[in-house]
């Protein structure tokens, strides 16, 4: 993970309603681009800063895969009062390699090293095949598999 402690979110919004969720947080958060929210409307990521200066994607989650992790996540205590339902390792694997930016393949590549023998490799490589033929991309599913190896 980054050294920073960013946050990566994922926003149940489904397709369409995009608007009522990216407006009131663009009013509560600062936005880390200028065209924040035609970013955010285009490509499904919201770009954020919190008032700490740490940044925070928000996914905008409509996929069959989004609705099925969030329905798997478990809560986690940040702090007193303060309970997330959050991902786990496998859905956050799949996260990072489908977004296949170069930081995602670092904190992929640690999850992998972390997790080492304990993940689904048949539940993530199935879930990262579906989207990746959404996207066009079977590179990312080459790449997933290779970190995903056991060393010999």
């Amino acid at each position: 993970m980054r050294a920073t402690q960013d946050a990566d979110l994922t926003l149940l919004t489904g397709f369409g309603e995009e608007e009522k969720f990216v407006g009131p947080l663009l009013e509560k958060f600062q936005g880390r681009r200028g065209d924040a929210r035609a970013f955010a409307l285009a490509h499904r990521v919201l770009a954020l800063r919190a008032g700490n200066g740490k940044d925070i994607d928000v996914s905008l989650g409509a996929l069959p895969f989004e609705i099925a992790m969030l329905r798997r996540a478990t809560p986690f205590k940040f702090a007193p009062g303060i309970i997330l339902p959050t991902c786990s390792a496998e859905d956050l694997f799949v996260m990072k390699a489908f977004a296949a930016r170069p930081l995602d393949w670092i904190d992929a590549e640690g999850i992998a090293v972390r997790q080492a023998g304990a993940l689904n490799k048949r539940y993530i490589l199935r879930h990262l095949s579906d989207l990746c033929l959404l996207k066009e991309t079977p590179e990312i599913l080459d790449r997933a598999r290779h970190l995903l190896e056991e060393p010999s």
